[in-house]
């Protein structure tokens, strides 16, 4: 009867002579719900069937509301990642072209209004193109669509690389990324993706809570089996009260960079996501008005 996929949730009430436990296990184990002990009182039956069929009912409608989350969860997922997938490659094209501009039109030859709206321009559309990134990929991440693929790879070179390319974004704030990363090289076992966007992540949030004119540093070290990525800088910090709340996916609350840039709370979770998946650990330190300094960890290469 309980094989039958239409009688399977149909509850079974055994009645026995048989008191012994393993006699009433071995009901239990065949697909018993309950049982009553002969001879039987008309109103515990009553009370038993009664309470199973609440059971059931009750698990008839948990399915039903669990079926209904599901498709709910489905449909904000595959919305989430159009919207993020249709608008990333033209936002791309469009802050590639206003990165270009404010580096090659110095304010005094196209005056100083017009240089603060391409400024505004360009600050907006690196917020948007970022957000659209993390979103894509925490997308991904939570619906099982994005797999880890780990190999050997040297996360000195990986941190550079990340640090040269973002020091464009830091040159329109004036600041300037400092590299402080060991001469040889330092073989991880990680997925090589995940790793620069952590890595991107945690230098964007850096240079947008500094001031300008100053240092974000990004360091690297070895601590056991495990490398250490550290990104410092000298800006805002973080409260008490936020810092509880920082990692936390069911706590949210956004905060403004030095330049009014407005954060959205994904990043430092998708960051905090893709090293989990990568066997290391998220961390931080924070003084509010003295700054940051964001630390993860990676396995070493065997």
């Amino acid at each position: 009867m309980k094989l039958n996929p239409e009688m399977a949730d149909i509850p079974i009430i055994f009645l026995t002579a048989l008191n012994a436990t393993e006699d009433i296990v071995k009901g239990f184990k065949v697909g018993g719900n309950d049982f009553i002990s002969k001879p039987f009182n008309k109103e515990e039956l009553i009370i038993r069937v009664t309470h199973q069929i609440s059971l059931v009912a009750a698990k008839r409608i948990i399915n039903k509301q669990t079926e209904e989350l599901r498709k709910t969860i489905m449909g904000r997922d595959k919305l989430y990642s159009v919207i993020a997938h249709d608008l990333r490659s033209p936002i791309g094209s469009i802050k590639m072209v206003l990165n270009m501009l404010i580096l090659r039109l110095p304010g005094d030859l196209i005056g100083a209004d017009l240089y603060e709206l391409l400024t505004m321009a360009n600050q907006t559309t690196e917020e948007v193109f970022s957000l659209l990134d993390n979103l894509l990929k925490w997308t991904k991440s939570q619906t099982g669509k994005l797999k880890v693929v780990p190999q050997e790879i040297d996360v000195v070179k990986v941190a550079e690389g990340a640090a040269e390319v973002f020091g464009m974004v830091a040159e329109l704030k004036k600041i300037r990324i400092k590299a402080d990363l060991p001469a040889d090289a330092i073989p991880v076992r990680a997925d090589v993706d995940m790793i620069k966007t952590v890595i991107r992540n945690l230098l964007s949030n850096a240079v947008k809570f500094s001031h300008e004119g100053s240092e974000v540093v990004i360091s690297l070290r070895k601590e056991g089996e495990m490398a250490v990525v550290s990104v410092e800088d000298r800006g805002c910090g973080i409260d008490e009260e936020n810092q509880k709340k920082l990692l936390h996916t069911g706590t949210h609350f956004s905060t403004f960079g030095t330049n009014n840039e407005e954060g959205a709370g994904l990043g430092l979770l998708l960051c905090q996501d893709f090293v989990a998946k990568n066997g290391g650990e998220l961390w931080f330190t924070s003084k509010k008005g003295k700054g940051s300094t964001f630390s993860f960890s990676v396995p070493l290469a065997k």
